[in-house]
């Protein structure tokens, strides 16, 4: 059977902190009531501090940090329950044992287990007051795998580059990017997917406050969906299977990175990371249905 998936990437204005959460439980049935089967918001789209300057802004997102095991999280879950779906709410901030902050994306399966959550690895420094994540993260669907990546890890390849290693069908890029370089990211995007053989789904926020420019991509690097600068949603269902079918024939029939190496040839120290690349763990894991 084919593996499919209906994605709704909702491009949307960010909710103030605090702000009830009626209305983004609405939006979440509405998209599964056209056939949504993931939703998937911007980064922080929960958490809106944009009318404070910058010293006050980066304060009223600590002071609004949650445990992951507190009662909005529990609201999110009540929510994805209670509309049978699969939603990445864009990422909360999240409060640390040590008194860290993290910019966390949250993953909550339609019975509304919290299935995943990640810690954005690379905050977007000088500007942004998080602690960096210290884990790449996946998540098995029924027939797929998807990984978490926030907006600035995409400048980095080895993030991408790992959650496709684990597995991930589906790289799901939660931005919340408001200024100029949202044309370098939409480039990103698309290299992001054509050099690890996977699909992107980079859900921006919209204007005023953002940039917009919400992006699906397949393996290949066609872009499927694109949307302007405000609020929109992209609905696109995923042939999953594209992802083995590129890999296997390669990329315009051509390019086929994952098999590179062979199990005679040696490995290759990688000075930058004091480490090395082992053709025997070139390959990506299988990870459909599990969670890394």
């Amino acid at each position: 059977m084919t593996r499919t998936i209906a994605i709704a990437a909702v491009q949307a204005a960010p909710l103030a902190i605090g702000a009830p959460l009626d209305g983004f439980a609405a939006d979440v049935r509405a998209h599964r009531d056209v056939g949504a089967d993931l939703v998937v918001y911007p980064e922080l789209h929960l958490f809106s501090a944009d009318s404070w300057p910058a010293e006050e802004r980066n304060e009223r997102l600590r002071a609004a940090s949650i445990p992951l095991d507190g009662p909005f999280v529990d609201e999110l879950r009540d929510i994805a329950r209670g509309a049978g779906v699969w939603l990445i709410p864009g990422s909360v901030c999240e409060e640390g044992a040590d008194g860290e902050l993290f910019n966390t994306a949250l993953a909550i399966a339609p019975d509304g287990t919290l299935t995943a959550s990640y810690r954005k690895i690379f905050p977007w420094r000088p500007f942004e007051p998080y602690d960096p994540g210290d884990r790449f993260v996946t998540y098995g669907l029924d027939d797929g795998t998807v990984g978490l990546s926030i907006c600035y890890d995409a400048w980095f390849p080895e993030v991408t580059r790992h959650l496709a290693w684990m597995g991930a069908d589906v790289v799901a890029n939660i931005v919340k990017t408001t200024t100029p370089d949202r044309a370098q990211e939409l480039v990103l995007a698309q290299a992001n997917s054509i050099v690890n053989q996977t699909f992107t789904v980079s859900v921006n926020c919209a204007g005023p406050i953002g940039r917009g420019q919400s992006i699906v991509v397949d393996p290949e690097g066609a872009i499927l969906a694109q949307a302007g600068v405000d609020p929109e949603t992209l609905f696109v269902t995923l042939d999953l299977d594209e992802v083995a079918r590129v890999r296997a024939h390669g990329t315009a029939g051509s390019n086929r990175m994952w098999s590179q190496f062979l199990p005679t040839d040696h490995a290759l120290d990688l000075p930058l990371y004091e480490g090395r690349i082992d053709p025997h763990r070139w390959e990506p894991q299988s990870t459909t249905g599990s969670q890394k």
